[in-house]
């Protein structure tokens, strides 16, 4: 059973066929991507096939992603999630975004509040990671007031446009918090 969460304003639940079209519009907007290290989707068939490898990961325990509504409001406004899920080692990455009319709005940070919670409780991982854009103010900003401890350069680790991207690693551990 897919867990739902729920924070001060969000719902986080399992995105589904039925949020294609949410998830097109954020993963077609440029503006959004700009830091993402993926292409600008074209085609609905690419939010379908998103949409399905979230389920299989999650199917497969290799992440969990959630789709992030506003209470009282139906659509999803953008995705919170863990990736390269590894229950063995106790660790997983994080992974967000959200659509830029929902920007500057406290959204992301009380999202990935919620499912830290959940990580390093429900999950018992004991590390989670991040992996963000160099330029990435914003998510770099986010981490940190998270108190996510960045732990280095990762040169040229992301590609997006045919450019190689350097990206900061962060880490944020359950016996710190």
């Amino acid at each position: 059973m897919f867990p739902i969460l729920e924070t001060e304003r969000l719902i986080l639940r399992e995105i589904t066929q039925h949020d294609k079209e949410a998830i097109f519009s954020c993963f077609s907007n440029e503006e959004l991507l700009k830091h993402y290290g993926q292409e600008a989707f074209t085609d609905m068939a690419e939010a379908e096939a998103l949409i399905q490898l979230f389920s299989s990961n999650y199917k497969e325990n290799k992440g969990i992603r959630w789709g992030i509504e506003r209470k009282g409001t139906e659509g999803l406004i953008g995705t919170v999630g863990f990736h390269a899920l590894s229950p063995k080692h106790k660790r997983a990455e994080i992974g967000y975004e959200i659509h830029p009319d929902h920007w500057r709005k406290g959204y992301i940070s009380e999202a990935v509040k919620g499912i830290l919670q959940y990580g390093f409780h429900e999950l018992s991982l004991s590390r989670i990671g991040a992996v963000v854009f160099t330029e990435n103010d914003a998510s770099n900003l986010l981490l940190k007031k998270l108190g996510f401890e960045r732990e280095g350069v990762l040169r040229d680790y992301m590609v997006q446009n045919d450019i190689a991207y350097d990206t900061y690693v962060y880490s944020l551990l359950k016996n710190s918090r």
